[in-house]
């Protein structure tokens, strides 16, 4: 980084997931290993010959969500909501504090409020065009993801922003806040991606054959695919500057991110274009491959998925592959929120010193040879972590974060001009 940019460090998360609620809880289940592989609840299944995902089955909006109804929101603005409040507490920020500063919102996510769509249009499947509930029809609206949370803090210097870049948009939304916070056009950012379980996108996967009859296995040579999950991961983001002075504790500093948007086809994925963004996202961080401790993969557990990112990880890597974990064989394949809450799952390691596991695990796929860290996590001395995040259409967010270190006051010295 160059120039009067500033350097952005991570001092709060917030995460909903069917593994913990709170930033103890998911960290006690990442290093536990734990599933949230369940029979779905959220809808009728009949007629699917199998139908296990990673809901959220104990979440109480309204433990969190206090300054607007909460049925107001749907059930992902009512994840990002939660979340961010989580993040401004974890950040030892009181409301006031936040509504002081010019600020940022940014949340990405696939299906927006798609469950209520689902909700919807059985409406008038069963009883006709006239029939609508007001009420839910009122908030579909994606961009309510991240007005609800500027609604429930109570934000007015701030910039709303809602990224539909599908399974990479936690990544790019945490980019857009690097990138805000670092030239200074904000103090600070709340940013991540939220999403909750629908009929409509669980059907999808489910007729391209991707959907997982019991387990999500990224990396195993009996892998069948992904378990749709739900939830949302908030990072609150602030200058490094900001953070020393009000002696915050850091989790990490996000290092730089890179874009690729290949466009190829719209749901197979491009080693090319993956290698390449994993590249931008080096140098973006001024880092080389051999900097990189280990690598949270986009790891869907798909046939094609894990070949391709495992190839383009390979290009840019060589044959000295550091680790490479997928936290979706714990929380299912989240959508929007899955790098957010891989990037709170990279902060904590960084922080505790471990890498979580890759559960599920029986026999490594040759074609994807990788250290998955089957099964338990190992502590780590960690200064580097690689957040990948791939999504359909092509476009790919690779996210590096490095350890903040206090004894020497500094982030990992880069090795790369």
């Amino acid at each position: 980084m160059t120039g009067d940019r500033h350097r952005v460090v991570v001092t709060g998360l917030g995460v909903v997931t069917s593994i913990g609620t709170g930033v103890d809880a998911f960290a006690a289940g990442l290093r536990a290993g734990r599933s949230g592989a369940k029979p779905i609840t959220a809808f009728d299944t009949t007629g699917f010959a199998y139908s296990n995902a990673c809901e959220i089955t104990d979440f109480d909006p309204g433990a969190w969500i206090t300054e607007q109804s909460p049925d107001g929101l749907g059930r992902a603005a009512q994840f990002a909501v939660a979340a961010s409040r989580m993040a401004v507490a974890d950040a030892g920020l009181t409301e006031e504090q936040v509504r002081g500063v010019r600020s940022l919102v940014s949340v990405g996510t696939t299906d927006g409020e798609s469950r209520d769509l689902d909700h919807l249009t059985g409406l008038q499947v069963t009883g006709g065009d006239d029939v609508l509930d007001a009420v839910v029809a009122r908030r579909v609206w994606p961009g309510r993801l991240s007005a609800g949370i500027v609604r429930e803090l109570g934000l007015e210097d701030v910039e709303t922003v809602t990224v539909p870049t599908a399974c990479a948009a936690g990544n790019y939304a945490v980019g857009y806040g690097y990138d805000a916070i670092s030239s200074g056009d904000v103090e600070m950012a709340l940013c991540g991606g939220a999403d909750a379980l629908c009929r409509k996108t669980f059907t999808g996967f489910y007729r391209l054959g991707t959907i997982a009859p019991d387990v999500c296995r990224p990396f195993d040579a009996d892998r069948q695919g992904i378990l749709t999950g739900e939830g949302a991961g908030i990072l609150l983001m602030e200058s490094l500057e900001s953070a020393l002075a009000r002696g915050a504790r850091i989790y990490a500093e996000v290092l730089g991110y890179g874009l690729s948007c290949d466009a190829s086809h719209p749901v197979a994925p491009d080693r090319d274009s993956i290698a390449r963004c994993i590249t931008a996202a080096h140098r973006n961080a001024g880092i080389d491959a051999a900097d990189v401790d280990f690598i949270s993969a986009h790891g869907t557990g798909t046939k094609a998925n894990d070949v391709t990112e495992v190839g383009a990880i390979r290009q840019v890597f060589g044959d000295e592959l550091p680790r490479t974990v997928s936290i979706k064989s714990m929380i299912g394949h989240t959508m929007g929120a899955a790098s957010a809450l891989a990037s709170a799952a990279c902060a904590l390691a960084l922080r505790d010193g471990f890498i979580p596991p890759t559960v599920n695990h029986r026999t490594t796929d040759p074609e994807c040879a990788v250290d998955c860290v089957p099964n338990e996590a190992v502590d780590a001395d960690l200064r580097v972590v690689q957040n990948n995040g791939l999504a359909f259409g092509g476009n790919n967010a690779v996210l590096v974060l490095g350890r903040w270190d206090t004894a020497t006051d500094a982030a990992p010295v880069p090795t790369a001009a």
